[in-house]
């Protein structure tokens, strides 16, 4: 099941120039009943493999920028650390609201790309080294703490503000999150948040699903897909941001622990 998991993941991200832990996450929460933490740790170390298959298949397309993707990982290696603490540190169900509201941002910019200007406001490689290592920042962030790759906010980055071409946007995004993602898998490693017995199934069917999902990418519309993909995300992000607090569950336990102790 962990194969089908990881391969469904795969392909969408393939196709979407995600990395495929949007899928993966609820996948592995509902289906495989990991905790929202480990679900999130899990999924940041198949997606290291994601980024290499990934980028593989899109530089063989000749669509992957790696002066770009070297910019965005060297300072998302360090907020994905960060990112990977904070997520441990929060309770399963902010987590969950977290992640929630997370893939409704996601959907909304997936279904919004289209329609947006592009916002380049200088040509020289300054200007686009600094967008590069800021959207790095924000990205190694939410890599760590929300367990994916961080396409999402690298391709519209790209394309909105140094007016990269979406396939090589997308190329570019899955080789940079190799470097920043392996060090928030990293982290989540030693916090105890990755279930090892699913990795043998998840990363082969991750690889496999994110090469034909690439290969697809470049002879498909992705108008459908988008709004397809994007409707699944506002759905499951609509599940997770109900996600209830356990603090009345814990209070009527305690309450019955000193009736019985009290009888």
């Amino acid at each position: 099941m962990s194969m089908v998991i990881g391969l469904l993941a795969g392909m969408f991200g393939g196709l979407v120039g995600l990395g495929g832990g949007v899928i993966m996450i609820p996948l592995m929460a509902g289906i495989q009943k990991l905790s929202q933490h480990r679900a999130h740790g899990t999924s940041l170390v198949a997606l290291v493999f994601t980024g290499l298959a990934g980028a593989a298949t899109y530089f063989l397309e000749g669509s992957v920028d790696i002066s770009a993707s070297m910019l965005l990982a060297v300072t998302a290696i360090f907020t994905a650390h960060a990112g990977a603490r904070f997520a441990h540190a929060l309770a399963e169900y902010k987590l969950k609201r977290s992640f929630g509201g997370f893939l409704i941002c996601v959907a909304i910019l997936l279904l919004a790309k289209p329609h947006l200007p592009t916002l380049v406001l200088s040509s020289s490689a300054w200007y686009k080294a600094g967008v590069l290592l800021v959207t790095g920042i924000f990205t190694g962030f939410l890599s760590g703490m929300m367990g994916v790759g961080g396409g999402s906010i690298m391709v519209p980055a790209m394309v909105l503000f140094i007016g990269m071409g979406q396939h090589a946007s997308q190329g570019t995004s899955l080789l940079a999150m190799v470097p920043a993602g392996s060090v928030g898998a990293y982290t989540h490693a030693k916090l105890g948040n990755v279930e090892a017995r699913l990795l043998t199934g998840l990363i082969p069917g991750v690889v496999i699903g994110t090469y034909l999902g690439g290969r697809l990418a470049h002879v498909l519309p992705d108008s459908a897909l988008r709004i397809v993909f994007a409707a699944v995300l506002i759905w499951t992000g609509g599940r997770y941001l109900v996600a209830k607090a356990p603090e009345m569950k814990i209070i009527e336990n305690n309450e019955k622990t000193w009736e019985n102790k009290a009888s």
